[in-house]
């Protein structure tokens, strides 16, 4: 039986604290990611540039974060999702299997949030599994009209019979998309004790793995001190058997 592991960590660009206070966290971040010992990690919230932030700390990272996040090995995909003032971020994947294609697309619900889904296909032996890293909405009508444009993706672009993993921040509180992601025919490993938001005193799951074509094995979250100073959410990784 072959495992597959997968993370999803939403990485608040790197950065925490507000105004004079905030700290950059994205070197802590480096060595966590590597702790994680994930097949693949998906990740929200990503930096590709921010030109104020680059002058305001002194150790800021000249690659863009995705690239400087991959552990040795690994393959690192990244897609914007939104533009800003000073620079850009989005959703990336980090894989320690071959990259075979990726693609992405808009899942902006209105003007005031910029969101997308990345597509990434990768080959796991024998198998090529499809990963897509997804950051839904604040707004809870407009996760549901996203899921719903996922499950048209999805239709769209993936073979019925292909191993499908979805994985990200989705901001559900309490679960309230999992009928949804079941009609798109995705399972996750149900857990009450998931919690993954906020990272300091955990009261909630906001970040998800779902799966089609694969089982669900189990979950685990990382605990403690240093995990709740890195980001204002914690890792979460699914065990999945192939």
């Amino acid at each position: 039986m072959t495992l597959l592991r997968v993370a999803t960590y939403n990485i608040h660009k790197g950065v925490q604290g507000f105004g004079p206070t905030r700290r950059l966290e994205i070197h802590n971040l480096g060595h966590a990611i590597e702790q994680l010992d994930a097949d693949v990690v998906c990740l929200q919230e990503v930096r590709k540039l921010h030109r104020r932030e680059e002058r305001y700390f002194t150790r800021w990272p000249e690659l863009p974060q995705a690239e400087f996040l991959c552990p040795e090995g690994y393959a690192a995909v990244y897609q914007t999702n939104a533009t800003t003032r000073h620079g850009e971020h989005g959703n990336a994947l980090l894989s320690r299997w071959p990259v075979v294609s990726h693609g992405h697309e808009d899942m902006s619900d209105h003007r005031f949030e910029q969101r997308g889904l990345l597509h990434v296909k990768v080959r796991i032996g024998r198998h090529e599994v499809h990963v897509i890293v997804l950051h839904l909405g604040l707004i809870a009508s407009s996760r549901v009209r996203q899921v719903e444009q996922l499950g048209r993706y999805v239709e769209r672009e993936i073979p019925r019979r292909a191993p499908l993993v979805v994985a990200g921040d989705l901001n559900d509180w309490g679960g309230r998309l999992r009928p949804t992601m079941r009609d798109i025919g995705l399972r996750d490993f149900s857990d009450d004790k998931a919690r993954t938001y906020p990272s300091r005193l955990p009261l909630t799951q906001l970040d998800y793995v779902y799966a089609r074509g694969l089982r669900p094995q189990g979950v685990e979250i990382p605990r403690g001190r240093v995990w709740g100073q890195m980001s204002d959410h914690l890792p979460l990784i699914a065990t999945f058997s192939m």
